[in-house]
């Protein structure tokens, strides 16, 4: 049976915030709206740690909230993720920059800033904590589960 929805969430290295908004994302459908056939994935736009396990500061957040990350390995984006995903969500203007240059010209697949699902937010990217200190992942797991649950609440409108 085909997902409702395919959702691919992109960051740069594919280790720290789009991994994190794949299993803060997963975990989040799985407890409110278990009905919802959905594919979900990450990526990087850049292959600088392909088949390499999430960070281990990324995963040792998501843990402290109850999320395991340990069996999530990165990759890079692709051509290919154009047909397969009917959503692709963007951490940053350079992932949402990097994506439209390989997206495929009949593409219909929606690529999006990730943070729009969250306005309150009072940003549109969620920073890469890879250079800062526990709290910047900390940051991110509060703006990756502020999107997560408005991407949620707009698929389970009508007009998702």
């Amino acid at each position: 049976m085909a997902p409702d929805h395919s959702l691919l969430f992109v960051c740069t290295g594919n280790i720290c915030r789009s991994p994190t908004a794949e299993g803060v994302f997963r975990a989040l459908a799985r407890r409110d709206a278990p009905d919802l056939r959905l594919l979900i994935d990450s990526a990087g736009t850049h292959g600088y740690h392909i088949g390499e396990p999430p960070d281990p500061r990324t995963m040792a957040a998501a843990r402290r909230r109850g999320i395991d990350l340990s069996m999530l390995r990165a990759r890079q984006i692709t051509a290919g993720d154009f047909t397969r995903f009917d959503r692709i969500l963007v951490m940053d203007e350079a992932n949402l920059a990097a994506v439209r240059a390989i997206r495929p010209c009949a593409s219909a697949t929606r690529v999006e800033l990730f943070l729009d699902y969250f306005p309150a937010a009072g940003a549109r990217e969620v920073p890469d904590p890879y250079t800062g200190d526990l709290a910047a992942f900390e940051h991110v797991l509060d703006l990756v589960e502020g999107a997560a649950r408005g991407l949620l609440a707009s698929l389970n409108s009508p007009r998702a």
